[in-house]
């Protein structure tokens, strides 16, 4: 690990993030707004992942939104490629060792409800782990019994929903659900998710949320809706609709990122 922080300090040439965004599926072109940007592949970068999903790049993205460094990682793996939970460990770690003290997630998700159509942002304000899995499995110390209380940072969801205010962007509220994927929820599972208090379902995202914390990390996310969960549309759902709709809702997401972070 140190020398991935090391090859980082040395390709980053004195910038030092210290926000970090996670870019979900089909979002990578928030990357190409960052000025003076250094773009490093994650094949270079001992530990990270190489993400086999279309859509996701695999890519350090790092320079200026405005006057403040930001650093984003372009693309993620998830626990469905190798039935690994702390696949983004590494790179979560190599962010902590960089100096990163604020994390910001994105995801693409399927919606609960009607009133939240594609291309709508929905800020996560907690989550529920239905996966089943966990990605401090395995991990020996007591460090491992991480607090999630208060997971989703308070002052950063604060400043993320001022942020869309002064965008101009609705900016909703809700629960995310993890599911492990790769295959798509059922309908039955989907009423099951409303029953249980979810507003949005997706494949990523929780167990980044669990690593940060244990890092130490503030936290915040965002889901930018791609779909209406199964059963809701009459319709199949597909990794194709995920990818074609993910770049409306995140031209929004965008926007409130940029205001927020721009300085």
């Amino acid at each position: 690990m140190n020398k991935t922080i090391s090859v980082l300090v040395d390709r980053l040439n004195g910038l030092m993030p210290k926000t970090a965004i996670v870019l979900g599926s089909g979002l990578g072109a928030l990357g190409d707004e960052l000025r003076d940007a250094v773009r490093i592949p994650y094949e270079q970068l001992e530990g990270f992942p190489h993400s086999g999903v279309s859509g996701h790049a695999a890519e350090v993205v790092a320079g200026y939104w405005g006057d403040t460094p930001i650093l984003m990682l372009s693309g993620r793996a998830h626990y469905y490629e190798k039935a690994d939970a702390s696949v983004m460990r590494a790179p979560l770690e190599a962010l902590h060792g960089l100096g990163v003290k604020r994390l910001l997630l994105t995801n693409a998700a399927g919606s609960l409800r009607e009133d939240m159509p594609p291309g709508s942002v929905m800020q996560i304000t907690d989550h529920i782990n239905f996966s089943g899995s966990n990605p401090l499995f395995g991990e020996p110390s007591d460090r491992r019994f991480v607090g999630l209380t208060n997971a989703y940072d308070a002052t950063m969801r604060q400043q993320m929903s001022s942020a869309a205010e002064r965008a101009g962007v609705a900016l909703h509220q809700g629960v995310y659900m993890w599911f492990s994927g790769p295959s798509f929820e059922t309908p039955a599972e989907i009423r099951m998710a409303r029953v249980l208090g979810a507003d949005a379902v997706g494949m990523s995202t929780v167990p980044e949320v669990i690593l940060a914390r244990f890092l130490g990390l503030e936290v915040a996310a965002a889901s930018v809706v791609t779909n209406l969960a199964a059963g809701m549309s009459g319709t199949e759902i597909s990794h194709s609709e995920t990818k074609e709709m993910a770049p409306l809702g995140g031209k929004r997401l965008a926007a409130v990122l940029r205001e927020m972070l721009a300085g």
